[in-house]
């Protein structure tokens, strides 16, 4: 198991892809907090049966008190922070439409958790991290951000910024053994997924690989960065997507 004894926390951990990072990360040996507004404790119940440690926070990463009170409750209960997925995002309630018809408030609740969210749980856990001289922040954007996909104006714009923080913060945490990066997905299928079929299928016709990109392709991706394996790896967006965007 090659994240034995590490501590995982991810946020928007409750259901789809996040729940499968975090039942992933579990297998490979890690002890996992699942960080979400909704309730996480069926992902933690399955984890538990499985023979490994779970812990559900309910967690809100767009508000500093949350991600401060679930940095602390981690390291009560095992004693460290070792990976740090950004995985929380607003997305799937998002409609598309023209960015002249996107309101100001709605700009501002994609931006609170898709922007302030992964800042907010970066600083949270950093000075566990920066105590430890050891951690793994990865940064979960979108290829949107590299394709400039129209009618999704402030959520590409927040999976930009994604990519602006994890290049900023890799600087700045370096010097305390602390690696921070990214990976962008294409378009994902799953249970909660609604996409157009024209859209589907546009981005079939896009890919080097052509079939749907399903949430078990992101978990090589997020075990590489989590793990020793990319321990002198930093900075860097990892495209996922199979071969439509390359980065």
């Amino acid at each position: 198991m090659r994240l034995k004894d590490k501590v995982a926390i991810v946020t928007g951990g409750a259901r789809h892809i996040g729940a499968l990072y975090a039942k992933r990360l579990a297998a490979e040996g890690a002890r996992v907090v699942i960080a979400d507004i909704l309730n996480g404790e069926e992902v933690a119940r399955e984890i538990g049966s499985g023979g490994g440690e779970a812990l559900a926070l309910k967690v809100d990463v767009s508000k500093e008190k949350d991600t401060l009170q679930m940095t602390q409750e981690t390291v009560d209960k095992f004693g460290r922070i070792d990976i740090l997925v950004n995985n929380a995002a607003i997305f799937l309630g998002i409609k598309r439409r023209p960015f002249y018809e996107i309101s100001a408030e709605e700009w501002d609740q994609v931006s609170a958790v898709n922007i302030k969210g992964p800042f907010l749980c970066a600083k949270a856990v950093f000075p566990q991290m920066k105590k430890q001289l050891s951690g793994k922040i990865i940064n979960i954007s979108s290829t949107t951000a590299l394709q400039g996909t129209p009618l999704f104006l402030h959520y590409v714009a927040s999976k930009a910024a994604v990519i602006g923080i994890t290049r900023a913060l890799a600087r700045e945490m370096g010097e305390y053994g602390i690696c921070v990066n990214a990976i962008a997905p294409g378009l994902i299928h799953h249970e909660g997924m609604n996409a157009p079929k024209e859209f589907t299928e546009f981005q079939l016709k896009a890919r080097s690989l052509r079939r749907l990109e399903a949430p078990e392709d992101l978990i090589g991706a997020i075990i590489y960065l989590a793990s020793p394996d990319s321990d002198f790896v930093t900075g860097q967006t990892i495209v996922v997507d199979g071969g439509n965007v390359l980065y």
